[in-house]
């Protein structure tokens, strides 16, 4: 065994600084639940500012550097700790790391996401570990009840709201009825988004937490560019309004996979949802993830998606359990995830894919009108459940809004795009998915 357990972190970011000052806090916890010393041996940024701020919170036996070099060729270094973020280089870190035969962790969902098959190939070829738990969710451990509490089930539904930008914007929409800029700025006040939030707002950063889930589920790599995302800049109050006063549904950006008959359906949009799903009340800068297992049923996972604190104890908690391995000289034994690069998912196009839809219609007060819309949807088989019609306004344009039952995205498109052509619809018609599940 080990004497102790050597750290090499590579960051010092707000999260990188919530671990460092998390290991200190919690040294006693985490050295009972290790077995021995978990010791911070080299720190590296290239600011300068940073490393003094660490030389302040008295990291005074470590070796801080600009240089992460000094870092992967130390062979003092058992566990790299990489919380740069981006792809580069970042992936150059964590594969040297791995063919130097030192283990992981991170929190770099982006490069995860788009180098998933390469990194757990790599890992599983050199027996080292990566964990990753603040990737997804940061301190909600949803990676390790997917991958190791929920591993006796065929994973059949995730349903995720995994941006905390996002949900508290569609948040601020719904309750308090602002509009989206009005909602966004505010968002940045609050410190819920950032200077250029356009990786929240347009769902990418939902998409890289979805594409990970559904690679341990799958044991093989859901590829980003299989993933159907839409963002919610497009938004208006006003369906919000109806969605909610007509219908009972309320506006959450969801990551969505399910397995079907037809293939793996995996997306990202702002979706409709029941007032009475769980999901609803998760608010604000709030993330929770809902999974449906063949054995388990329902389960969900809720908690702070994002912050400093929640973050780093996401990562500390990946510390301490490969820790506890390196110290008992059993890391890499056996993989943490399973990844076949060879292995091939059947991922169902968004075209293909079945659910309700929410329709607004903005047309001209004449009569015969809704005929003709109901006649075009009715020739592309999309079935009408219910319809609600404001009264007319000075401008003699009105709002229909429609609640079709399950019908193919491919037709829905299809219609939309004919009846935009009529010469009564006066703007472009707005549709938004509903899931009931």
């Amino acid at each position: 065994m080990k004497r102790k357990v050597n750290l090499g972190l590579i960051g010092l970011g707000t999260v990188g600084v919530g671990v460092v000052e998390l290991l200190q806090r919690n040294n006693a916890i985490i050295r009972q639940k290790v077995g021995t010393e978990v010791s911070i041996r080299a720190i590296c940024d290239k600011d300068p500012n940073r490393l003094r701020l660490a030389e302040r919170m008295k990291i005074t036996d470590g070796i801080l550097t600009k240089d992460f070099n000094q870092i992967l060729n130390n062979p003092g270094v058992d566990i790299v700790v990489e919380l740069m973020g981006g792809y580069e280089p970042a992936r150059k870190i964590v594969l040297a790391s791995i063919k130097r035969g030192k283990h992981v962790v991170t929190a770099n969902k982006a490069l995860l996401a788009k180098h998933w098959a390469e990194v757990f190939s790599e890992a599983q070829k050199n027996k080292v570990l990566v964990y990753f738990e603040a990737s997804v969710g940061a301190g909600i451990p949803v990676v390790q009840a997917l991958n190791e509490g929920l591993s006796a089930n065929k994973i059949k539904v995730i349903l995720g709201i995994l941006n905390g930008t996002t949900n508290y914007i569609l948040t601020k929409m719904s309750k308090e009825e602002l509009d989206f800029n009005d909602a966004l700025a505010q968002a940045k006040r609050g410190g819920f988004a950032e200077a250029d939030p356009t990786i929240d707002l347009e769902g990418i950063d939902t998409v890289h937490k979805l594409a990970i889930l559904g690679s341990i589920a799958f044991g093989a790599q859901v590829k980003l560019k299989d993933v159907y995302c839409e963002g919610i800049t497009h938004i208006a109050q006003e369906d919000i309004r109806y969605g909610k006063s007509e219908f009972g549904y309320v506006l959450k950006l969801l990551a969505i996979l399910k397995v079907t008959d037809g293939g793996i359906d995996v997306r990202v949009h702002p979706t409709f949802i029941p007032q009475e799903h769980l999901l609803t009340s998760v608010n604000e800068e709030y993330n929770a993830v809902y999974i449906t297992g063949d054995a388990v049923g329902e389960t969900m996972f809720y908690g702070k998606g994002a912050g400093q604190m929640p973050a780093a104890s996401a990562v500390v908690s990946d510390i301490i359990y490969l820790s506890r391995n390196v110290y008992n000289n059993i890391a890499g034994r056996v993989p943490y995830v399973l990844c076949d690069p060879k292995k091939k998912l059947n991922i169902l196009d968004i075209n293909r894919m079945e659910t309700k839809y929410y329709i607004r219609f903005t047309v001209v007060d004449l009569p015969g009108v809704l005929s003709k819309i109901s006649g075009i949807l009715g020739k592309n088989r999309v079935s009408i459940a219910s319809v609600f019609q404001k009264g007319s306004s000075s401008l003699r344009e009105v709002p229909i809004i429609m609640v079709t039952h399950r019908a193919r995205e491919g037709a829905i498109r299809k219609a939309l795009t004919e009846i935009d052509r009529l010469k009564v619809v006066r703007k472009k018609s707005r549709f938004i998915r509903i899931e009931e599940v």
